[in-house]
């Protein structure tokens, strides 16, 4: 099983939560590929499962410098994929994950779990659901 990790990260919050994912997948005996999304291309998508981080940005929109390109030139390949979304806000109500989600949906991704946020740095409970995050992505 193969799971790959792609994120993006302005502060080291959405980092964070995407080593805890890649520690929960890894230790369910995945083989996990861990990038920030400048050293990730469509090769991604031969992955078994794919998770992408990303934080709210601006009005709760994906970072769109670079990870809303990546994932825009990804999204016609999502279709019966397994997917799991993670990301930091600091503002707001987490309403960029759960548009993130719909669009992802709407792709046709198969969701692993609902998105997983954390309000800035995250905390353990946040740090233990990335965990579980990356658990259910190895299965």
């Amino acid at each position: 099983m193969k799971v790959t990790i792609v994120y993006w990260s302005g502060t080291g919050n959405t980092e964070a939560m995407a080593n805890a994912v890649a520690e929960g997948a890894s230790g369910a005996g995945a083989e996990v590929e861990i990038l920030p999304v400048s050293a990730a291309g469509a090769d991604v998508l031969t992955s078994d499962a794919i998770l992408f981080g990303c934080p709210a940005m601006g009005s709760e929109e994906l970072e769109e410098g670079e990870f809303e390109p990546f994932f825009a030139s990804v999204e016609s390949g999502l279709a019966g994929k397994k997917i799991g979304l993670f990301g930091s806000y600091d503002w707001g109500d987490g309403e960029w994950m759960r548009t993130w989600q719909e669009r992802a949906m709407a792709d046709g991704a198969v969701m692993i779990a609902d998105g997983v946020t954390a309000n800035n740095t995250p905390d353990e409970a946040a740090l233990a659901e990335c965990r579980a995050l990356g658990e259910k992505a190895a299965k």
